[in-house]
């Protein structure tokens, strides 16, 4: 039987119920814990009522995987320490999708989602499949265009998946999952958790690698 949050039904399929055990093994972690997993959740749920609000239709099992595997990145299941943690994520989830059949535009939708989900502006002018996910992280995790959600949604939500100490404990798990990959937040956002937690951190510098690059001029 499939399950409703807010008036968002959780499709009842054999791809979805995969994804959720995927996401629910990568979560228990002693480090992560089940915040990641709730985090995913709460993702798909408030990326598709911005969806609805906005008048935009997506498929809900491709929105299910972006949102359950946006993070796989960051755990010691799926991460690794040569590239982007967004990166693992997108990957470890376009081979998913191709092993459950789904075709490789989907497949690619989805780990473009999943890559860009921090990258703000671009994920919204492409697929419906992309930008759901980068409107459930803008909600969750930056608390971005709450009012499109109504108060009541918001609440059926959180019953659902709780986020007790969650800007902690999110800021927690981006560090664990990007601490031995430092080279990999250059040019992005993630260099600002570096920094908030390892006052040794030293940032990339634009500006820097342009004007002592090894061309002349």
């Amino acid at each position: 039987m499939s399950e409703t949050i807010a008036g968002i039904e959780i499709p009842d399929t054999d791809l979805v119920r995969a994804a959720t055990e995927v996401t629910r093994e990568a979560a228990c972690d002693p480090v992560v814990g089940d915040t990641l997993f709730h985090h995913s959740r709460r993702v798909f749920l408030f990326g598709m009522l911005k969806s609805q609000a906005r008048g935009i239709d997506v498929d809900p099992e491709l929105a299910y995987v972006g949102g359950m595997f946006h993070d796989l990145g960051l755990t010691p299941a799926h991460r690794t320490t040569r590239q982007r943690f967004e990166v693992d994520g997108a990957d470890v989830a376009a081979g998913f999708l191709r092993d459950h059949g789904r075709g490789e535009a989907e497949a690619r939708d989805v780990w473009l989602a999943i890559a860009l989900h921090t990258t703000p502006e671009v994920p919204l002018r492409l697929a419906p499949e992309t930008g759901v996910v980068t409107l459930g992280v803008e909600t969750d995790v930056l608390g971005l265009d709450l009012d499109e959600i109504s108060e009541a949604d918001r609440k059926a939500v959180l019953l659902a998946h709780p986020r007790p100490d969650f800007k902690r404990q999110i800021l927690h798990a981006f560090y664990e999952g990007m601490a031995d990959r430092p080279d990999t937040t250059f040019g992005t956002m993630n260099d600002d958790v570096l920094a908030h937690f390892d006052p040794s951190f030293k940032r990339a510098n634009f500006v820097d690698i342009i004007q002592h690059n090894a061309w002349p001029e």
